[in-house]
């Protein structure tokens, strides 16, 4: 595919102009951050990985329902989108304590909540993405109530298949960003999902070991932060026709040659 001109860079992806109007490139990268950017380093092949996850995880919600911003996948590293106008939000959904929850309130990380709780943030990286109220959202007008109630009904729908799909595979899912996009339609905003859902944005634990299988071997440094990724793959069925091996063989013989 020809490379097309770029419309913005974030931490994990990049987004170029897409082939038709209205539509976006979204390329993955290995990049790994953490703490606000302040950590920085490199997880070999998860782009490679969040791409084929996130493909996964929006075709399916899709199938019941969820409209996303994901057309289809173009390539190992590359997907079609459609272009949004996001919302500066992002939405944490917790089944379990952990991470800043478990900083903030003092509860024992692992421990199951008695209700899922549903959090936002303004995205902000300069302010370090601070932890807003419904009455923020309201008071700057970042989105609707209309908008807010789609938002929390879907966050909901997610976690609610999310749960399944997981327990499925034996991986418990702990927590979750999303985040949330306008298309117009008929001069009307219409809320869909956006952006991606990947290791980078979800904490998965292993049912009986409790191993963690996500971006917090790279936060916390344990290590195996490839492999994590990769099983993750592996559950969701996705590296049935190859192995993990050669899908990072592969990606980096393409690297060689150069996108």
């Amino acid at each position: 595919m020809v490379r097309r001109r770029q419309i913005y860079e974030g931490k994990a992806k990049i987004l170029y102009e897409g082939p038709e109007p209205g539509t976006l490139i979204q390329y993955f990268k290995d990049d790994a951050t953490a703490f606000n950017a302040q950590k920085r380093g490199t997880i070999s092949g998860k782009g490679v990985f969040n791409n084929r996850i996130s493909e996964h995880i929006f075709t399916a919600l899709k199938g019941i329902g969820v409209p996303t911003h994901f057309i289809r996948r173009l390539n190992m590293r590359e997907q079609l989108i459609r272009q949004v106008e996001i919302v500066p939000i992002e939405v944490v959904v917790r089944n379990v304590a952990a991470g800043s929850l478990s900083k903030r309130l003092g509860i024992e990380e692992g421990t199951q909540l008695p209700r899922t709780i549903i959090e936002y943030y303004y995205k902000d990286d300069a302010l370090g993405d601070p932890l807003i109220a419904d009455e923020h959202i309201a008071c700057f007008g970042w989105a609707s109530q209309e908008e807010m109630n789609d938002i929390a009904d879907m966050a909901i729908r997610v976690n609610d298949f999310m749960s399944g799909m997981f327990a499925a595979i034996g991986i418990r899912l702990i927590d979750f960003k999303l985040e949330f996009g306008r298309v117009w339609e008929n001069d009307y905003p219409r809320i869909i999902l956006a952006d991606e859902i990947s290791p980078d944005g979800c904490r998965l634990w292993d049912m009986k070991s409790n191993e963690k299988l996500d971006k917090d071997r790279f936060r916390l440094d344990l290590g195996g932060e490839a492999e994590a990724y990769q099983e993750i793959a592996r559950r969701l069925g996705l590296l049935e026709e190859e192995d993990a091996s050669s899908v990072l063989d592969l990606d980096t013989h393409r690297k060689k040659r150069g996108r």
